[in-house]
């Protein structure tokens, strides 16, 4: 049954019927631009207009773009699941999800004909032959065929062997039967009840029933050995170890798994990656992941539900169980079973679809921010938006440490990151001014405030993420600066303890552990450790410029303000003594240079 409505959805969601079916949107040049199923067109379709404040804003642009809307009555979910992959195929319409591998694969064909080849193609060709794939890996494919050529001797030539040909004498045997590889069809040397025998093993193993096979031989050995034939024997023999060889590394699970599809998914903000996994008998015979890009925010659930028809097409599946990691919004019925499995061996093949799908993810994401790099930046910030409960992305930040011994020559420093790197035009440090004595809260109190002040004073934009190297204590000496200035709600403040790697939010008792391997920790630690660099270095500088200064003050005739051009020129007292006259002459005067030489002398005798 098919309907179109003159768009006017107020009126018309009443003609929509409560039945499962698919619905098409149309924009004012009648061109479709989105196919979606559903179990109930009229709450489905009417859900993009009532509730079209709740949107992301994708779905809302594609909402205004819609003058038309068309649908089509089905008699179940799973026809409607069909049917819209169907039709997204044929279409492809601007806004919906569409799978990007379009590769040719290849198969491995028995041809329909006396004495069938059995060779790769990438034509599917509806003959009469028998196709087996497609093989997403031309490697295992290849694997697959060299071990049919080693265990059967099959003919590789296109002639016709027919019976009536063969029986006139048209052929000759060629070089792959003086080799071992042909047993001669083409002149009668092998009946086609015998090489009929071997297609039957070689239909089993692509079928993935090696263990028939395997049975088989070990029977055949067995008659060999009991008519005495151990020649014989040891050549089935050597069939049976290379097939036990390959059954090694294909199984995987219990061989009463017979015929299941395997999906999972993991997906960001822009892509979603499927990974497919076909198994027989407890062999993994065929296995893919392929990539979607996301149009209009798609849940899992939903980019899910459109890969798999296509896929399960793709790879001619007629499997009836499918395992899948989370409930879909897919009736089941007679020809299609859904599984989530919770533990055992169909546990086990669904975690090891998880880990190849989350591995090719990565490795696709490192290719696309080697060709991006603000593509990583991207994903970097959002994702420390995410962890870090945020509102905005942390696109600038600062983090403070202060540095001290003893209470002696107290310094803070702050550094900067934006873009989750260091910006090391923007960092400061601080001399402390008002603080006396060992004192940490009231340094970070001093270092924050006066930071701030000046940001504000100079009309600079606030940083959306500030972090305090330490614990409670140190947060709220922080946070009592802020409320002073009047933005501790402008910006987001955090502190990090160093045992634990804690992170501590204002009024909250319990601090948020963050994954010890999360990009976002690792960004948080390089400010941090920066940070306490960047402190220490200054420290040091300070103490050497004071002890510098408090010592060149006890040469006669030598001030303050001589004592500030000596270290300007100079740096440090070694620099002094090692000096010429010449050199000193540049600040000093022979009278000041005469004291300075002889409180050196004096200094060396002393010690």
């Amino acid at each position: 049954m098919f309907k179109v409505l003159t768009f006017d959805y107020r009126e018309e969601l009443k003609k929509i019927p409560h039945r499962p079916g698919v619905y098409q949107y149309f924009d004012k040049h009648d061109e479709l631009i989105y196919i979606g199923k559903a179990k109930d067109l009229r709450n489905r379709v009417g859900s993009y207009f009532v509730n079209e404040n709740q949107l992301n804003g994708k779905t809302r642009v594609l909402v205004r773009k819609i003058n038309r809307i068309s649908f089509t009555i089905v008699d179940t979910e799973i026809d409607a699941w069909l049917l819209e992959n169907s039709l997204i195929k044929k279409h492809k319409p601007k806004y919906n999800v569409m799978l990007k591998d379009d590769k040719t694969y290849p198969w491995i064909v028995i041809k329909n004909e006396p004495f069938p080849r059995v060779f790769w193609t990438r034509q599917f060709i509806k003959d009469g032959s028998r196709y087996y794939g497609p093989y997403p890996s031309v490697g295992m494919m290849h694997i697959v065929l060299d071990l049919i050529r080693e265990l059967f001797p099959l003919r590789t030539c296109n002639l016709a062997l027919t019976q009536e040909n063969i029986r006139k004498g048209k052929f000759k045997i060629c070089l792959e039967y003086q080799i071992g590889n042909c047993k001669g069809p083409c002149e009668g040397y092998q009946s086609e009840e015998d090489y009929d025998q071997n297609l039957s093993d070689i239909k089993d193993i692509l079928n993935g029933k090696i263990a028939v096979v395997t049975n088989r031989l070990k029977e055949s050995i067995a008659s060999a050995a009991a008519s005495l034939d151990f020649e014989r024997a040891q050549l089935i023999k050597a069939k049976l170890d290379k097939l036990d060889n390959y059954q090694s590394k294909s199984t995987v699970v219990n061989s009463s798994i017979t015929n299941v599809d395997v999906f999972s998914i993991a997906s960001d903000e822009g892509y979603a990656f499927v990974n497919y996994l076909k198994v027989m008998n407890g062999v993994i015979i065929q296995t893919q992941t392929l990539e979607m890009k996301r149009r209009l925010d798609e849940s899992e659930q939903e980019l899910l539900s459109l890969a798999i028809p296509e896929i399960r097409e793709r790879f001619k599946s007629l499997s009836r169980e499918i395992i899948v990691p989370f409930e879909l919004d897919i009736e089941e019925n007679e020809r299609i079973k859904f599984t989530i499995p919770k533990l055992g061996e169909k546990k086990k093949l669904l975690e090891l679809s998880q880990k190849n799908v989350a591995f090719f993810r990565k490795e696709r994401l490192l290719q696309y921010e080697k060709l991006n790099p603000d593509i990583r930046t991207e994903r970097i910030l959002k994702q420390m938006q995410k962890d870090l409960r945020m509102n905005v992305l942390p696109q600038h930040i600062e983090c403070f440490d202060n540095s001290n011994i003893q209470g002696n020559y107290p310094v803070s420093a702050i550094v900067v990151f934006k873009d989750a790197k260091p910006s090391k035009k923007d960092y400061r440090h601080f001399n402390v001014k008002t603080v006396e004595g060992p004192n940490d809260f009231a340094t970070m109190e001093e270092a924050v405030f006066r930071r701030y002040r000046r940001l504000l004073d100079e009309d600079q934009s606030l940083p959306q993420l500030i972090i305090i190297d330490g614990g409670k204590g140190q947060l709220g000496a922080a946070l009592k600066s802020l409320r002073l200035l009047g933005i501790e709600r402008k910006v987001t403040v955090i502190g990090i303890a160093k045992r634990l790697e804690e992170l501590f939010y204002p009024g909250d008792q319990y601090p948020l552990y963050l994954d010890k391997k999360s990009e976002t920790l690792r960004i948080i630690q390089h400010l941090r450790d920066e940070a306490h660099r960047f402190g220490i270095t200054f420290h040091r500088n300070q103490r050497s410029r004071k002890t510098f200064v408090s010592e060149l003050e006890n040469v006669p005739g030598i001030g303050k303000t001589t004592v500030e051009k000596v270290l300007t020129e100079f740096k440090s007292v070694k620099r002094v003594k090692e000096a010429s006259d010449e050199d000193l002459k540049k600040v000093l005067n022979l009278k000041q240079i005469k004291a300075l030489r002889a409180y050196f002398n004096e200094t060396n005798l002393s010690s």
